[in-house]
């Protein structure tokens, strides 16, 4: 009997979380044949979506699949999302939450064989969800004073405005 994934618990658990402290669970997830989503609204592959209770009806966060029915436009549209593409779930309003590793699917330029692929990929994507640290921002110097790499970071962060969530690759 193969282990399962903790990737569909902990993506409840952050989910009852956020609702819990009233805050908007957001969904973040990687587009691709296996996810039914409008796809203009998916940029660079993904596609974040509001899964708060007043923005979804019949909310179902099973072990392999989230599904619901959501408004875009006015028009009411049923929305599939793989847990294995979900790249992260996090609060709106402050952006805590948790980020997953997510491998992106081999690209093709033919829509047959790029779904074959697709399918490929999905059968065999057995891989659990790996937590990794993240490094800080900033670096001791022998000193003990800390300096902030600027390199790294070409837009410094905005004041007062609404949180993001930064993933780091």
């Amino acid at each position: 009997m193969s282990e399962t994934s903790t990737k569909p618990y902990l993506l409840r658990a952050i989910y009852e979380w956020c609702t819990d402290n009233g805050y908007t669970p957001y969904l973040a997830a990687m587009v691709d044949a296996h996810t039914l989503v409008p796809r203009e609204f998916v940029k660079n592959g993904e596609i974040v979506l509001n899964v708060s209770f007043s923005a979804t009806s019949g909310l179902k966060m099973e072990n392999d699949l989230i599904r619901f029915h959501a408004r875009f436009g006015g028009v009411s549209q049923e929305i599939i999302v793989p847990v294995d593409n979900v790249v992260a779930i996090y609060a709106r309003e402050n952006g805590q939450g948790m980020a997953f590793e997510v491998s992106p699917l081999p690209a093709s330029n033919d829509k047959e064989s790029g779904a074959l692929a697709a399918d490929n990929a999905f059968e065999k994507s057995t891989a659990a969800p790996a937590l990794i640290a993240v490094p800080s921002l900033q670096a001791e110097q022998a000193d003990g004073t800390a300096e902030v790499d600027k390199k790294d970071d070409p837009d410094p962060p905005k004041k007062g405005g609404r949180p993001t969530l930064t993933r780091i690759k």
